[in-house]
């Protein structure tokens, strides 16, 4: 039995959510059911029957095992994945995978694709992906996966079915697409992210970082370098509608001490929505 790297596993509404967050160490995500994955830390193994990835930005502990999957799945044999990453990145992506096959010798074999904000990406009849621009110290991106699903406009409703038939086939539109924010990633960002896409706050399930809770922290700061503390949650925890907000990413404390905190500090109405991954 392969040993994998460490993965936790949580389950919400048919979403089975997998990864692991530390700042600076790793940090890699996948949606099960989405057949989606987030960011490239680390690549678990379990991980690489996944062949779709987002890429937030390109610092390491986001993006250091890139090379790592792609040429695992063309060691067993799989398809080229498919990998989304902002565009200003691409390039040196690429020269970065030319490098590791003259060192490895074998081919990095895989589809890059650019993408900058407001993109969207079909990936089926039910999901689309739409990027937006988070905060960092380099370029980064947010990611939401929307259900979308055909359905009767208004106008039609209570006609009889064939009515309806008959209107479509003479040409009309009898239907419209109806969009609902399933998951959204955010990987690092300084509040300015969540300012400038207010769909992140209704997604079913939102994933973003906290790798600051104490009080003497300078905030000015924390932004400055693109992260998030969690006064700046407590400040917006009004816009909060999602059902489930996994927070992650923080190295510097002990569990314990992030959890009092969280505990001591967030509204009610919001902690009992919040899983910390710690």
């Amino acid at each position: 039995m392969i040993e994998n790297l460490p993965v936790r596993t949580l389950q919400h509404k048919g979403l089975t959510i997998e990864g692991y967050s530390r700042a600076a160490v790793q940090t890699y995500w996948r949606v099960r059911e989405l057949k989606l994955g987030f960011d490239f830390g680390g690549s678990p193994w379990s991980f690489m029957g996944t062949d779709t990835f987002f890429v937030t930005h390109a610092h390491l502990d986001h993006m250091a095992a890139l090379p790592v999957y792609v040429a695992r799945r063309r060691m067993m044999k799989m398809p080229p994945p498919t990998i989304y990453l902002p565009e200003q990145i691409v390039e040196n992506v690429w020269r970065l995978l030319r490098v590791w096959q003259r060192l490895d010798r074998g081919r990095m074999v895989c589809e890059l694709v650019g993408v900058k904000p407001g993109d969207e990406i079909s990936l089926s009849r039910e999901h689309v992906v739409t990027a937006f621009a988070t905060k960092h110290t380099v370029p980064s991106l947010g990611y939401v996966v929307w259900d979308r699903r055909k359905k009767l406009k208004p106008e039609f409703h209570g006609l009889p079915q064939e009515k309806i038939r008959d209107i479509r086939l003479s040409g009309v539109e009898v239907s419209q697409e109806v969009r609902f924010p399933l998951f959204c990633y955010m990987g690092d960002t300084s509040p300015e992210g969540f300012d400038n896409y207010p769909p992140l706050y209704e997604a079913q399930v939102l994933v973003t970082e906290l790798t600051f809770f104490r009080p003497e922290h300078r905030k000015e700061k924390i932004h400055k370098f693109g992260h998030m503390h969690l006064d700046d949650i407590i400040e917006r925890a009004g816009k909060f509608q999602n059902e489930l907000i996994v927070l992650t990413h923080s190295t510097r404390y002990h569990s314990q001490q992030i959890r009092r905190s969280v505990k001591r500090r967030l509204p009610p109405e919001l902690r009992e929505r919040v899983k910390l991954w710690l």
